[in-house]
């Protein structure tokens, strides 16, 4: 568990890496890659050990018997989240992007609306949009520095062309664990407005020590099963996103049977490399990789808030799950070409911008603090150098 390590990520194909010149102009040579939401850290052992030992064995056929990988699911949800899932609702797509695009696809038609509470990950609009339908927002206020819930607003809103509702719990990018009270407003949204409701919950394990516990929504509201998708993955919480690898977890027999013959007719199947690696992740190896990934993160997300609080006009949003730090430059008075700038030739950081996640991120920048303790000290410091006129 060193996350200290600083482990060179130049000319692997990484994404966050190897794309941020292209896409973000931040020079590969010295830039900081603080965009795409995934870690410079290894995975836990266990993880490492089950690939190695695919390798040593040497042949990579189809994967068979899934009751172990099934049983890892089950066993970590129990544990470390209070929900007891059974093996038959467990359905695995291709990562959650992908989960999303199958909800999508067999719950709504072209032109229906899919609701979202934005500002929001922004691939959920992306999908939504790619697929012919509609993007609702309903934006989220701020109060106390943090998002919060405008149901009877966002009631009023509602037009009868809604079909689906997809909350990002916890919160991306704005770091919030709903509360219990949160999640069952949301179910009873969904009900009033016969909604589908999809949880994508795969920040459900990067919860900051102190910090409220994250709730499944199935235990937040059991009454609302008939209507509900639950998404999550070891994928984020693990550093193994290359795997491609999601659960989709239907309790209901009606809708999941819907969402497995749309599966059926597309071909979906999981690879076996994220199988194995999911079942070795899942486990109590994992679950102390995980303690100790998230007490490191709190570290450095405290050294980032740190100084984002001495720049005048920029505000870090409180976190309380994640490891994307959210920044709001509005009160710099500058336009949002002027602060990104600052942020992308000045201080040679790529972090993503605010307008993807939708209405209400205009002002914003998202940055990934799952890196060594060393770059995230780089970084803030670059930071209060290209804002030091405003000191």
């Amino acid at each position: 568990m060193d996350f200290d390590e600083i482990i060179d990520r130049h000319g692997t194909h990484s994404m966050k890496w190897d794309r941020m010149e292209a896409l973000y102009g931040v020079p590969a040579a010295d830039g900081l890659a603080m965009w795409v939401a995934d870690m410079d850290f290894r995975p836990p052992a266990c993880v490492t050990e089950a690939v190695r030992r695919m390798a040593d064995h040497g042949i990579y056929g189809y994967f068979g018997d899934d009751t172990a990988y099934l049983e890892a699911i089950r066993w970590w949800l129990a544990e470390r989240h209070g929900w007891q899932v059974a093996p038959e609702w467990i359905l695995t797509t291709h990562g959650l992007v992908n989960g999303t695009g199958m909800c999508v696809d067999t719950w709504t038609a072209p032109g229906d609306g899919v609701v979202l509470f934005t500002p929001v990950y922004h691939a959920f609009a992306k999908v939504i949009r790619a697929a012919g339908r509609e993007v609702v927002e309903c934006e989220m206020p701020i109060e106390d520095g943090r998002y919060v819930l405008d149901i009877a607003a966002w009631d009023a809103q509602m037009t009868g062309r809604e079909r689906m509702v997809i909350l990002c719990s916890p919160h991306n990018p704005g770091g919030r664990v709903w509360s219990r009270e949160e999640l069952r407003a949301v179910a009873d949204f969904a009900a009033r407005h016969d909604l589908i409701l999809v949880s994508d919950e795969i920040h459900q394990d990067l919860v900051f020590p102190g910090a409220p516990r994250h709730v499944p929504m199935p235990v937040a509201a059991p009454e609302a099963l008939d209507r509900m998708v639950v998404m999550n993955a070891t994928t984020k919480t693990f550093n193994i996103a290359g795997a491609h690898l999601g659960n989709v977890i239907v309790p209901d027999e009606r809708l999941r049977a819907d969402l497995a013959q749309r599966m059926l007719g597309l071909g979906i199947s999981p690879n076996s490399f994220g199988l194995h690696m999911a079942t070795a992740a899942y486990s109590p190896e994992g679950a102390a990789w995980v303690d100790a990934l998230m007490a490191y993160v709190d570290g450095n997300r405290k050294v980032f808030d740190a100084t984002v609080a001495e720049i005048p006009g920029l505000a870090s949003m409180p976190l309380e799950a994640t490891y994307l730090a959210w920044v709001d430059f509005s009160g710099t008075g500058m336009s949002r070409e002027d602060f990104t700038a600052r942020v992308e030739q000045g201080a040679r950081i790529a972090a993503n911008h605010g307008p993807t996640f939708g209405t209400g991120g205009e002002s914003w920048l998202r940055f990934n603090l799952a890196m060594p303790r060393a770059r995230v000290e780089e970084a803030a410091a670059r930071l209060a150098d290209a804002f030091s006129d405003l000191q």
